[in-house]
């Protein structure tokens, strides 16, 4: 019942806001049910797995099946602890019909906590798409300028890969000796060769627009500039382990056959990705699509890793998922800070930072640490692991990808100088005292880089039987 209790909190808050009409209470409702939510899922963390199991659809054979294990658990944390974050962090921004924004943002997070307990393949594609619709109308109703056509780009593209998807399950279910969507049932099916390749294509292709994986990036740094800050928090920290989660849910147990045939083209494909995005992250000038473009980098190196289709690739991944959430959320919100007080994302525009605020610029300079996986940071322990896998799968590959460590020192390290250091900027003496709430947040996130970089024991418990399950028959 507690795995109920994580869906059902956050879905009744979304409700119970859109009759809050002041903001200081919506503010209250939001953060309320995303901490009780929060504390539940440590709960679920610390303890042994869980499971809720019930009738759902029963002409289809369709159970509302919900588990926890190990992957499950470090998604649904990442997720439970980004919301309350994103919410008190975001407070005192001005956002027109506030209950509207937060109810949509809580539907979100429902739909994303059902992605990754979902143990029920028409299960998982419902939360998968409940996910991404609210996401939609925050994009379309709260987002900038071009939010429109940015909007509609993010919509087909995602609609597209949810229809593939849809297929795909479909397909894969004719094929199960009970006619079930449960997920045992799925790994049981009997797919020929030329099935599983063509299930594997339908569904990776879902999974490689989420992530996404070059060349079917190019919505997402539209989208991640064009959303309201708070929703980019969402799409950057959370929303693009959809895909991560898909394949290592979905992909490597189904199809084994057809993913090692195509570990060669993906893994390639990944490794492009990560340069691509790491040489034009060196060349933006806005904060925003800077984040955005280094946030494709490390994606596709998550991607690379799983594809080389090994342990310890994987357990890097798994690492890496809850680490480059807690990391980018941190540097999500210093942006949103510096927008909102100074009204610009330009980095021509900044400096100075570090004399204005210098507890912020401490944090700036330690989540850009982060950001560039050095000794002592989260990031260190995934990126590690990442690049040993990619070493033993093949040592060329590893060398290209190598090459975005130096990048993303480069476009890291570029972007604190230009915005923490120097003489304080004519935008910069804007800023005003310090935004206490988001800062306490984000000295928080960053005791946990610190703490999961020295000590990340607890990480690999919680993810080990994931592995057992994916490695050792």
């Amino acid at each position: 019942m507690v795995l109920l209790s994580i869906l059902s909190i956050p879905f009744i808050a979304a409700i119970l806001l859109l009759f809050v009409k002041h903001d200081e209470k919506a503010n209250y409702v939001a953060i309320a049910a995303s901490g009780i939510t929060m504390a539940l899922s440590l709960n679920i963390a610390c303890n042994g797995a869980a499971n809720f199991d019930t009738s759902w659809m029963l002409s289809l054979n369709a159970r509302f099946t919900l588990t926890a294990d190990g992957l499950s658990k470090i998604l649904m944390l990442l997720t439970c602890i980004s919301f309350p974050a994103i919410f008190i962090a975001s407070a005192k921004n001005e956002i027109k019909n506030r209950n509207q924004f937060l109810s949509l943002m809580l539907f979100t997070q429902t739909g994303l906590l059902g992605v990754f307990l979902a143990g029920d393949a028409l299960l998982f594609y419902f939360f998968w798409e409940l996910a991404l619709i609210p996401v939609y109308f925050l994009c379309s109703i709260w987002g900038g300028e071009k939010r429109v056509a940015v909007t509609f780009k993010f919509f087909i593209y995602t609609f597209l890969g949810s229809l593939f998807m849809l297929i795909g399950i479909i397909l894969v279910y004719t094929h199960t000796a009970d006619q079930s969507f449960a997920i045992q049932s799925f790994k049981q099916a009997t797919l020929t060769f030329g099935q599983q390749l063509t299930a594997f294509a339908l569904f990776f292709t879902a999974f490689a627009i989420k992530m996404p994986i070059f060349p079917l990036h190019t919505w997402q740094p539209d989208a991640y500039e064009q959303s309201p800050t708070p929703v980019t928090m969402v799409l950057s920290a959370v929303m693009v382990k959809m895909g991560i989660y898909g394949v290592i849910r979905w992909l490597m147990p189904l199809f084994p056959a057809a993913f090692s045939a195509h570990s060669n083209f993906v893994v390639i494909l990944s490794v492009i990705g990560i340069l691509y995005a790491s040489f034009i992250a060196i060349r933006q000038d806005d904060m925003k699509r800077l984040i955005a473009y280094s946030s494709i980098a490390h994606i596709g190196l998550m991607s690379a890793a799983l594809f080389a289709n090994n342990e310890i690739g994987t357990q890097g991944v798994l690492i890496q998922l809850f680490s480059h959430g807690v990391n980018v959320l941190g540097l999500w919100i210093i942006a949103d800070i510096i927008e909102q007080q100074t009204g610009t994302r330009s980095l021509k525009e900044m400096g100075g930072l570090a004399k204005q605020n210098p507890t912020l610029g401490i944090l700036l300079v330690g989540f850009a640490f982060a950001n560039i996986a050095l000794p002592l940071t989260n990031a260190f322990v995934g990126e590690f692991l990442m690049f040993n896998s990619l070493f033993q799968f093949n040592p060329w590959i590893a060398a290209a990808a190598g090459v975005s460590v130096v990048l993303a020192a480069i476009y890291t390290l570029n972007m604190v100088q230009k915005c923490a250091y120097g003489e304080v900027s004519e935008k910069m003496n804007k800023m005003q005292a310090p935004n206490v709430p988001a800062q306490f947040v984000l000295i928080v996130l960053f005791i946990v880089v610190i703490l999961s970089g020295v000590y990340p024991a607890p990480l690999f418990d919680l993810t080990a039987d994931t592995l057992q399950q994916l490695f050792i028959k």
